[in-house]
């Protein structure tokens, strides 16, 4: 009779990474470079008297690893791969200031006698994405700067005045309104008294369909085990390839930005036993009918 059609694995179509207790799936990524589960053992080799070479070798602990090279960052990285506390903003047809503290002294931002930050309504089209640091140079006056010129574009144009990122200043008057070029209102309340050299920040979010933040270092991280459901791509056969790991901890995750490239972030995974079922994972392929 003839040979059995080979079993021939091609490409990578998804990975999906769930809760051990629950079952329940964390998300999906489907835009992936490579997916490679590797168990490995060192050998221990047994020579002796005048012979070259080993007697006799035997497998001693084995490492299972899943490799990962990923083109997209959903949430669920973030929270299972570096410990962070993610939160998902969603819809934002408004736009968002946060974050508004002082850094240096305590004189600027004060809903007593300091300023309140807020967005001007009706310009959240002018409203520019990024970190905002105030510096006081007088009782009730500030420089304002602005971190990265990314978006400084958006709505009216932004631009800096000098080399040290000022785009404008916060001048006596009880609100100054500066929708017209950043969105943003300054209300002063009661009688501000800035101490020269006090410092205060805040983020802008512009109207958004999505945004994220991750909390990435928190002295009470963590890093949660998960499980992993590999498939390969469909087969033009109608075959199907699959690998699920049943108990797995990821040992961080870098971020890389580069000239002129999309980031693709290369983890390691540790594939552990999992007592329940008594395997580290389980492979399995499909021919259809």
């Amino acid at each position: 009779m003839s040979l059995s059609a080979p079993r021939i694995l091609f490409g990578i179509h998804s990975i999906c990474l769930f809760n051990r207790t629950t079952a329940k799936p964390y998300g999906i990524a489907k835009v992936i470079g490579e997916a490679s589960l590797a168990l490995t053992s060192d050998l221990e080799q047994l020579f002796a008297g005048s012979n070259k070479f080993a007697w006799a070798a035997e497998a001693k602990t084995v490492n299972s690893e899943l490799s990962l090279k990923l083109k997209e960052y959903p949430n669920f990285l973030f929270e299972l791969f570096l410990g962070a506390a993610v939160t998902d903003n969603a819809l934002d047809s408004d736009g968002d200031i946060s974050g508004a503290v002082n850094v240096k002294g305590d004189s600027i931002i004060d809903p007593t006698n300091g300023i309140t930050v807020a967005l001007d309504s009706g310009s959240d089209a002018n409203l520019k994405y990024g970190k905002y640091v105030l510096v006081a140079t007088g009782a009730q006056a500030a420089d304002i700067f602005l971190l990265s010129d990314v978006d400084i574009k958006r709505g009216v144009d932004g631009e800096y005045t000098n080399d040290l990122l000022k785009i404008g200043t916060l001048n006596a008057s009880a609100t100054q309104d500066d929708g017209a070029t950043t969105g943003l209102s300054y209300t002063k309340n009661g009688t501000p008294a800035f101490t020269v050299g006090d410092t205060a920040e805040f983020y802008v979010r512009p109207p958004s369909s999505d945004s994220m933040e991750a909390v990435i270092g928190s002295s009470a991280t963590t890093f949660p085990a998960f499980g992993a459901y590999i498939v390969a791509q469909k087969r033009a056969d109608g075959s199907i390839f699959d690998m699920e790991v049943y108990n797995a901890v990821a040992n961080g995750m870098p971020i890389g930005l580069a000239e002129n490239t999309f980031s693709q972030p290369e983890v390691k995974v540790a594939c552990l036993y999992d007592s329940s079922k008594d395997a580290v994972a389980k492979i399995k392929h499909f021919i259809p009918a």
